[in-house]
């Protein structure tokens, strides 16, 4: 296909060109009717974009097919079968790919490492999920994706499971296995659903892990605003081989998102495969090798620790790494990941993507070059020299693997819709959660509903509140109270 064309573009161009005078939404009319001053502060270009997708943008029937044929040029730029866009992220897409394998009631097999928007589509849609444990690492409080022999097991235990969906690469760069995972799961006629919102890019360098339509997937769902160079909210997913209809998938896709979709940022989607197909390769080339670099210079930074292959792969650990996510552990500085990364907004004016409670993360794209590495090196280092200013940290009490795991009593459905009571965290041990808790970023729940809230949970996240972590989907985000399942 000619990857040369961008359809979305194009048809903006057309739409201007020929001077189309709208009597639809959206009511600012192609900024006419903007307040000034959010028109000044946005830009005309953005208004100006803004378009009505179907009777604006195309025709009313969609005769020009604009986004037919966009995502047919996604589709064969990344060798799927189908690709989907949408404008509601990939927290709507992971939704749809799960709806198109399981339905209430039904087993689903997930990762228990899975994001958030996974947890929101059990409880959507009733599905049972049987949870796969990652692969812990004590030593550094870190979740590798599940094992392939994990997935076997489970799925040895649970015949009648309709399918599995694994989160790979994780936020902090670690692979599964997905070859094998994709294996086990074929070798049962059953389809394996990738997270992927983490991967936009792994399909146009050979030197990055290998992405999962190429290991075999089912359904790959990509967020293209993480590593690709979309707008906010840009998500893909793609469909390969046969064991999910594709029909369906829309479908569920069709249930859940807007009618509503954004133009600019399906035009954004439009013009990064474009970009990608034309010039990914060397435009990754050069980010690996500034990523390397960047590596090297924090690595000589006195306290930090760059996690590397021999941190994150091998036995009990991912099967593969992506170097982008530069993930800093901060242990060795004596305090958290909150309070550098906290410093680092506040005094350099660095914004990180990830904190926890001993590591932040600075994400590379190949929208980095040396002028923006330096302004993060320069601020690691200033974190660095002025530590003691960042001591005594708040201890956060991180249990173990066999503690951290919480005994799945019921359908997160029925715990998230039943009758619910709020009680003091002091005498939330022994309860059903009825809220799902979640430290964000990366956005992994600690407790999901109907997961029985256990004493070395409760202090987990007590202690990681009173050192700085996030828990925005909280009731109560102090945590001075929990979202239970009321007491019959």
């Amino acid at each position: 296909m000619d990857h040369t064309q961008a359809p979305f573009l194009e048809a903006l161009g057309d739409y201007h060109g020929r001077g189309r005078l709208g009597f639809t939404p959206p009511g600012h009319k192609q900024a006419r009717g903007a307040d000034p001053d959010v028109r000044r502060r946005l830009g005309e270009a953005v208004f100006l974009s803004d378009v009505l997708a179907c009777g604006g943008l195309d025709d009313r029937r969609t005769r020009g097919r604009v986004q037919e044929r966009a995502e047919a040029l996604m589709a064969d730029a990344v060798h799927a079968d189908h690709t989907f866009f949408t404008t509601c992220g990939s927290s709507l897409s992971v939704k749809a790919a799960m709806l198109a394998v399981a339905g209430p009631h039904e087993k689903l097999l997930i990762g228990r490492d899975a994001h958030k928007s996974v947890v929101s589509g059990l409880i959507l849609a009733g599905i049972r999920p049987v949870w796969v444990d990652p692969l812990w690492d004590g030593g550094r409080h870190l979740a590798h994706p599940p094992s392939a022999g994990a997935f076997d097991e489970a799925l040895r235990a649970h015949p009648d499971a309709r399918g599995a969906l694994v989160t790979s690469p994780t936020p902090y760069g670690s692979c599964a296995d997905l070859a094998a995972i994709a294996e086990v799961c074929h070798r049962r006629s059953l389809p394996l659903v990738v997270d992927e919102a983490w991967g936009a890019h792994l399909p146009f360098h050979p030197g990055l892990p290998a992405w999962a339509m190429d290991a075999g997937a089912d359904i790959c769902v990509t967020s293209v605003h993480k590593m690709g160079s979309g707008l906010e909210q840009g998500s893909v997913f793609h469909l390969r081989g046969g064991l999910i209809d594709a029909a369906t998938l829309r479908s569920r896709a069709d249930l859940l998102g807007t009618t509503s979709p954004s133009v600019l940022i399906l035009a954004g989607i439009d013009g990064w495969r474009r970009q990608m197909a034309l010039h990914g390769q060397d435009l990754l080339t050069d980010t690996l090798e500034l990523a390397a670099a960047v590596r090297a210079g924090i690595e000589l930074i006195e306290g930090l620790h760059v996690n590397d292959r021999a941190d994150l792969t091998g036995p009990g650990a991912g099967a593969d790494l992506d170097p982008l996510p530069v993930v800093i552990d901060v242990h060795a500085l004596g305090t958290t990941g909150y309070r550098v990364a906290d410093r680092l907004r506040a005094h350099h004016r660095v914004d990180l993507h990830l904190a926890d409670h001993r590591r932040v993360s600075a994400q590379l794209t190949h929208a980095d070059d040396d002028g923006t590495t330096a302004g993060l090196l320069t601020a690691l280092r200033d974190v660095a020299d002025r530590a003691d200013t960042l001591r005594p940290a708040p201890a956060v009490h991180v249990p173990s693997p066999g503690d951290l795991r919480l005994e799945q009593v019921c359908l997160p459905r029925e715990a998230y819709f039943g009758p619910v009571e709020d009680v003091p965290v002091e005498r939330a041990a022994g309860r059903v959660a009825a809220e799902t808790l979640t430290p964000y970023p990366p956005g992994i729940p600690a407790a999901v509903p109907g997961e029985l809230l256990t004493a070395p949970v409760l202090d987990y996240l007590r202690t990681g509140v009173g050192a700085g972590m996030h828990l925005p989907d909280a009731a109560d985000p102090a945590l001075r109270t929990i979202r239970v399942r009321h007491a019959r």
